[in-house]
């Protein structure tokens, strides 16, 4: 069951995350704090927040939200998936859950970005097998030989 997150839901989040091993030290730092924010107060600027529920578990969440400044672009700040039930469906759910959540608010592509390093690799695959295209290559962003790499996909058409 998708459904909307909890703050009672965070640290189990939090862990899931962690126990990846994909996720930075820094990445869980602001994890956290991105999770903090979102459940401070009603996020008034369109970001959302939904975790992947199976026998009472969160086994997988998303966190996205519009961009700023654009007309129907969308960020996916985070998704991921508990180490356990990679593989099996949970990813492709909630994505086809965003998805259909942002074209129902008027959205028009989601972008997503992720790292060039080789243990991303898999999570690079998920996107193109998603029919993500790669848009764009950031040399060097996160740090010297880890370049970002911009996923896009269409999701309305042109008026």
């Amino acid at each position: 069951m998708i459904r909307q997150t909890i703050p009672a839901d965070s640290p189990s989040i939090v862990q899931l995350a962690r126990e990846t091993g994909v996720f930075k030290p820094l990445e869980i730092v602001a994890l956290q704090e991105v999770l903090d924010d979102y459940h401070a107060d009603e996020p008034s600027d369109g970001h959302r927040l939904v975790s992947f529920e199976k026998d009472g578990k969160v086994i997988g969440f998303a966190y996205y939200a519009p961009a700023a400044m654009t007309e129907g672009t969308w960020h996916l700040w985070w998704i991921a998936v508990s180490k356990h039930t990679q593989a099996r469906g949970v990813g492709s759910q909630l994505l086809r859950y965003v998805e259909d959540d942002i074209r129902r608010n008027g959205g028009r592509q989601l972008l997503i970005e992720t790292s060039s390093l080789p243990h991303y690799e898999l999570t690079r695959r998920f996107y193109l097998k998603h029919g993500y295209e790669q848009a764009c290559v950031q040399p060097d962003y996160y740090a010297d030989g880890d370049s970002m790499v911009i996923f896009r996909k269409r999701l309305a058409q042109p008026a």
